[in-house]
């Protein structure tokens, strides 16, 4: 197979990105020699990869501090109002290459680094991925800064300095195995410690009433240790601040155990405090009511408030004379990344009541217009409800907030209901049912003067069913907002030779304004374009095939469909619907080897939250799958599957680019969103999936027609909720789910344990939530649409293959096999 030029080359050949001349290059050369040479230690005179990687990260981290002071700077003189994001949750990725195109230093530090003798790619590869979120979520909050940084907004990231991120996830015999993610063992070059602005915060201990209020007392102390890492806007000399907290133990810790001699003690019990900011929970639209837990949550909001109202405070324009807080929502706005930092909610009110001398109703109503909330789920599992006991032992003073709060809160709702005890009941923030809990949600919606969701569908799932009774009560409070990605890293970075094919068609302000490529519209019937845009695709796909047959030692056929399903394993985003589609395709291949068959290498990646069982179980099943149809010599080349190990950020960046079919199959109401649709999308996939999330929207700008769109609508699962769900019906009246059911029920697909997947099968015979079956017959006639149009495609598209001079078997030309660029669908 010939090589396809690497990232490098193409960047040479390519304008995009505002290209800083070859001036700076010398520069660059300098100041990476300089800081190597601070790098190396004086017993130690041989450069290692690492060692290069960190002299680039400190040369172009060098461009960033003028810039990020000058920015601060600035906001200070203009005291705008300014963004706070808290975020339990970002997923950042790797951080030098996004860097190097928003400064515009990409292509004079690649051809700095080329004349010093290395590798830029080899370079990348040496960072840590920042893994310091589970998925979407955490994804969007990364893509969030990005973008508020490029529109030159005043915004500040807030969340935790996790020492361990989302895990490393091995796979052996095709068991998910977790290891630690020790992101931070290396150093991190991006980031910098502000101990200056080290605060306090307290847990447990008891409230005091006293003439002058309520005193919180007899607390534990645990600092909050603020790391500050750069958010530089594209091309816009904007940098703004993403803040990490690291939990820090005071240094008069334990002092009674120290008294009394057990020093050693005192010292390991440091851990206690400290092990607040060890390790991100890896669970993804699941709650775990865990007290370390609810500590973070606590630790980050009260840490960032502090410094919010510092910020405040000290603000150029100043106040004479005692502060007041009358214009704090005018200058503080606070978005609230899902319920994990709804106790900002009580801990603002505490502060201002307890702290700030704030008479309760002014408290209460600057409070309500500071905040606003994004909600992220409806499934009821992943939705926060806190147990009294737990609060009252941890955060005795926010229990006795949160039961104010609700009492104002249900003496409106009995005024306007008097006769409605039901509808108390269910508006209530106190939970009656299996224990008293707070509804975290209730509690963000009733403190916050706006409610989004984060894609149409699921706001207005949000305003009908489960948040009705407050939608009816406040139905301007509720509005959507379809969640977006940044086009800088989901395009520019990871695909720059369709960056460029695309700037040289229509400009480069779609860079910032991704409407801009609607004017890719007049340009479906450009021949030429449409085949330079079909070989960027093939280009893409020959070099992650040289990836996977590298890391997976099989044999990828590049002309094959790259069908690609990434993201967390969740019964709910039905990678066994993907799963039961590949046993079909091998059933049909076996039943008939000599019919014509569009060739496909299926590609399933994502991790499974370590607690939860059939998600781990999804993947031994798809593992096993593949281990029986890529050794199969009837299957050959036409089908092969790969589970992609380990999936995060930088290597979503790697397949993306090389995909042809998105899966995007979730039942339909169960995906808020997705923001991986988009990147597919973006990247000239086409998507396969329900009308779900943002697939809807998806489909309402680029067409139906453009989409293959299949299975229930909300309102049809609704229904079937209605009448009943019976999996049997389905298995009994189509023959090739029956036999693919019955296949991994005997253990056909692992004869050495052949029980090992009635888990499974019985899951989805009788507890089947989501719904897999109802929607297969549709899924594999949608299915093989996707067959046909592939295979019109690579017929009108008979370019060689770079290497390959076999002929396709559908075709007496040399062709390549890629459709998701074809003139109709040229609407990214």
């Amino acid at each position: 197979m010939a090589a396809p030029l690497t990232d490098q080359e193409k960047r040479k050949q390519i304008s995009i990105r505002g290209i800083v001349g070859v001036e700076n290059v010398a520069e660059l050369k300098k100041g990476f020699n300089r800081h190597l040479h601070f790098t190396l230690v004086k017993d130690r005179n041989v450069a290692t990869p690492r060692d290069y990687y960190f002299a680039l990260a400190h040369t172009v981290r060098d461009h960033l501090v003028g810039r990020w002071i000058r920015t601060q700077q600035f906001y200070y003189e203009t005291d705008p109002k300014r963004v706070y994001y808290l975020s339990l949750e970002f997923y950042m990725g790797r951080t030098l290459q996004n860097t190097m195109i928003n400064l515009g230093l990409q292509n004079a530090c690649d051809e700095a680094i080329y004349q010093l003798g290395l590798d830029m790619e080899d370079l990348e590869e040496m960072e840590e991925d920042a893994g310091l979120g589970n998925g979407g979520l955490g994804r969007l909050a990364a893509c969030f800064l990005d973008s508020m940084a490029t529109l030159g907004l005043a915004a500040y990231g807030y969340g935790i300095r996790y020492e361990y991120g989302i895990f490393n996830q091995k796979i052996k015999n095709g068991w998910q195995v977790e290891e630690a993610d020790d992101w931070l063992r290396h150093g991190n070059p991006w980031e910098k410690a502000r101990p200056e602005y080290m605060l306090p915060v307290h847990f447990y201990g008891r409230v005091e009433e006293s003439k002058e209020g309520a005193k919180w007392v007899d607390t534990q102390v645990v600092l909050a240790m603020p790391y500050d890492t750069p958010i530089p806007g594209y091309m816009n000399n904007t940098v703004n601040t993403m803040r990490l907290w690291s939990a820090r133990a005071p240094n008069d810790f334990n002092l009674m155990d120290f008294n009394v001699g057990d020093y050693i003690q005192a010292v390991l019990d440091r851990n206690l405090a400290e092990n607040i900011s060890r390790v991100l929970y890896p669970n993804d639209n699941f709650f775990e009511g865990k007290e370390l837990r609810l500590k973070q949550e606590y630790f980050v909001v009260a840490a960032t408030l502090q410094d919010i109202i510092r910020r405040f405070k000290n603000s150029k324009k100043g106040f004479s004379g005692p502060v007041s807080f009358d214009s704090f929502p005018e200058k503080v706005a606070i978005q609230l990344n899902d319920t994990h930092p709804a106790m900002a909610i009580p801990e603002l009110m505490r502060v201002f009541v307890d702290i700030e001398k704030l008479d309760w109703d002014t408290a209460w109503a600057i409070t309500k217009r500071t905040f606003a909330y994004t909600n992220h789920t409806v499934l009821p599992e992943a939705l926060e409800r806190w147990p009294i006991g737990l609060l009252e032992t941890l955060l005795p003073r926010h229990l006795q907030i949160i039961y104010r709060i609700n009492q104002g809160h249900l003496d409106e709702i009995s005024a306007l209901f008097p006769e409605d005890m039901d509808r108390i009941r269910r508006m209530s923030l106190i939970e009656e049912d299996g224990g008293k809990r707070v509804n975290m949600a209730h509690l963000c919606i009733v403190g916050s003067h706006a409610v989004n969701g984060v894609a149409e569908i699921h706001s207005n799932i949000i305003k009908t069913d489960v948040f009705r009774d407050f939608s009816e009560l406040e139905p301007e409070k509720f509005q959507n907002k379809t969640n977006g990605i940044t086009p800088r890293r989901w395009l520019l970075l990871c695909n720059p030779g369709l960056a460029e094919l695309i700037a040289e068609a229509i400009g480069e302000e779609y860079v910032k304004d991704l409407s801009q490529l609607q004017k890719l519209n007049e340009l479906v019937d450009d021949d030429t374009f449409i085949r330079d845009v079909s070989k960027v695709k093939q280009d893409n796909k020959e070099k992650f095939s040289q990836y996977l047959e590298k890391e997976y030692m099989v044999e990828i056929n590049p002309s094959s469909m790259f069908d690609v399903h990434v993201k967390r394993i969740h019964e709910y985003k039905r990678q066994l619907l993907n799963c039961l589609h590949i046993v079909t395709m091998y059933n049909r291949i076996r039943k008939n080897p000599k019919a014509p068959f569009v060739p496909r290498t299926v590609i399933i990646g994502g991790k499974a939250a370590p607690g939860y069982h059939m998600a781990k179980m999804i993947i031994k099943l798809i593992t096993a799958v593949g281990e029986v149809v890529n050794k199969d010599p009837v299957v050959g080349s036409k089908l092969k599957v790969i589970y992609l190990e380990n999936y995060r950020v930088s290597l979503a960046e790697k397949v993306i680019p090389a995909t042809d079919l998105s899966e995007q199959i979730s039942t339909a109401g169960t995906e808020a969103s997705g923001t991986g649709n988009m990147k597919f999308m973006l990247n000239g996939a086409l998507t396969i999936g329900t009308m779900d999330g943002a697939n809807v929207e998806m489909a309402e700008e680029a067409g139906e027609e453009n989409m293959f769109i299949f299975g229930m609508r909300v309102e049809d699962v609704a229904e079937m909720d209605v009448q009943g769900y019976d999996a049997m019906t389905y298995y009994q009246k189509i023959p090739e789910l029956k036999q693919a059911i019955d296949q991994i029920n005997s253990g056909f697909f692992c004869p050495k344990q052949p029980e090992l997947f009635k888990d499974v099968t019985n899951m989805l015979f009788n507890h089947d939530r989501f719904k897999v079956f109802a929607d297969y017959e549709d899924y594999i006639t949608c299915q093989e649409k996707v067959n046909e149009l592939y295979q019109v495609i690579i017929i009108i598209l008979h370019v060689p293959l770079p290497g390959h001079q076999g002929e396709h078997p559908y075709s007496n030309n040399k062709c390549h096999g890629i459709f998701s660029d074809h003139r109709v669908h040229t609407t990214v």
